[in-house]
């Protein structure tokens, strides 16, 4: 065995053009499978992780309905027996409490519809490091009467920290909400659906704000094990009933699930004319050497050399070939896969206004998932081996006094 492996390794550079075309083929067709499935993955794990991590949690429980009609009339009285659920649940590490509407935020002349949460600022910050997100000002606590909003609502109001919001809204069972709130702090997400209209108030005082003492709209459920989010959602959704509903994150996020599976869709026919180019670079390989050493298979096969040792040969060489590419473009992706997760490319124009419409923050970012570099190679193989039949059919029909003749 080793002496067919040491032959099919200097069998591969008895020529050497041949043997670059084919390995340069592959290199190619793998680096743009590499980039483009790296800068998908970056792109869209970059909105989800921005989306969960810094708001919506990986499960939310609500009032059964409120999802579909989110008003406050559908909120829930935040009890002791609510309070204790996380001890029931070894993955749930805490239900961090939210009062969530909608309001009318005003500063001089200027008006804009906004998202208002009223937060545990404890808990909130355990969950989303809320605290870490603040660019100017300072964080609140639970006795303030201040509010935090994102830099892109305060840009669009020309607000600064010290300034005084107005916010006007429907309270509980269609009571007047009305009220002035000093802006304490400014805060940043990568979202821009996030960074251009969200407003921050303490629990208890979005609670007096919006005429709902002890009433929550949004439990966020807090979890050290989010590849285990889906045994905990059913878990609790069998615990609370049909009083409440509890949803994933890809219920959360539905739209931004569906163009994320709609782009790897087209990304996948893309990869797919891909691999075909590698196939025929194989293919041809494969043709080449059966071409133009069938002399050499007849002299082989004419003093002895047993034909599926041949035909193992052959297929080493091909594989030899066929990794040789693969390495070589997931070497040359590498630099730009790297370069583009540590140092993001920050679109303007058309392009940033198109990703900010689809509420994606407007940065090309690429993923370094260990899978997008070893399925290359796994898919390789798997396409050398198909192929490799094509020589051992070759091989069986070979008559060596014909071979040697041609």
């Amino acid at each position: 065995m080793n002496t067919i492996i040491k032959l099919a390794r200097r069998n591969i550079w008895r020529n050497k053009r041949r043997t670059f075309i084919s390995a340069a083929a592959i290199m190619f067709a793998v680096f743009f499978a590499i980039a483009m499935a790296s800068v998908n993955k970056g792109i869209f794990d970059h909105m989800e992780q921005g989306m969960v991590k810094s708001f919506m949690g990986f499960a939310q429980i609500h009032s059964n309905g409120f999802w579909e009609d989110q008003t406050l009339d559908n909120a829930f009285i935040y009890d002791e027996s609510i309070k204790k659920l996380p001890s029931k649940y070894k993955e749930v590490q805490d239900l961090v409490p939210r009062l969530e509407s909608f309001a009318l935020a005003s500063f001089k002349e200027g008006t804009k519809g906004v998202l208002v949460a009223g937060i545990d600022p404890d808990k909130e910050n355990g969950l989303t490091k809320l605290k870490d997100k603040i660019t100017q000002g300072e964080y609140f606590s639970n006795q303030d009467s201040t509010v935090i909003i994102a830099e892109g609502l305060a840009d669009y109001l020309s607000v600064k920290i010290g300034d005084t919001l107005t916010l006007i809204s429907s309270g509980y069972h269609g009571a007047t909400a009305g009220d002035n709130y000093i802006i304490k702090g400014l805060v940043k997400f990568g979202s821009p659906e996030l960074n251009n209209q969200m407003v921050y108030l303490p629990l208890a005082t979005a609670q007096e704000f919006y005429a709902a003492d002890g009433l929550v709209t949004t439990l966020v459920v807090d979890t050290d094990r989010p590849n285990k989010i889906h045994q905990t959602v059913a878990k609790l959704r069998k615990n609370l009933g049909e009083t409440y509903e509890v949803m994933s994150y890809e219920q959360l996020i539905p739209d931004l699930i569906q163009a994320r599976q709609m782009k790897e869709a087209g990304q996948t026919f893309m990869k797919f004319i891909l691999y075909i180019i590698i196939t025929f670079g194989i293919f041809g390989t494969i043709l080449m050497m059966i071409k133009e050493r069938q002399y050499e298979f007849g002299v082989l096969t004419a003093i002895g050399l047993k034909r599926w040792q041949l035909s193992l040969v052959v297929w080493l060489e091909t594989v030899f070939i066929g990794f040789f590419g693969v390495l070589l473009g997931i070497l040359i992706s590498l630099p730009l896969v790297i370069g583009l997760n540590t140092n993001p490319v920050e679109l303007t124009g058309d392009a940033a206004a198109a990703y900010i419409e689809m509420g994606i923050e407007p940065y090309i970012i690429a993923s370094t998932a260990p899978e997008l570099f070893y399925n290359q190679a796994i898919i390789v193989f798997f396409l050398v081996t198909i192929l490799g039949f094509y020589p051992l059919l070759k091989i069986s029909k070979l008559k060596p006094v014909e071979a040697m003749r041609n």
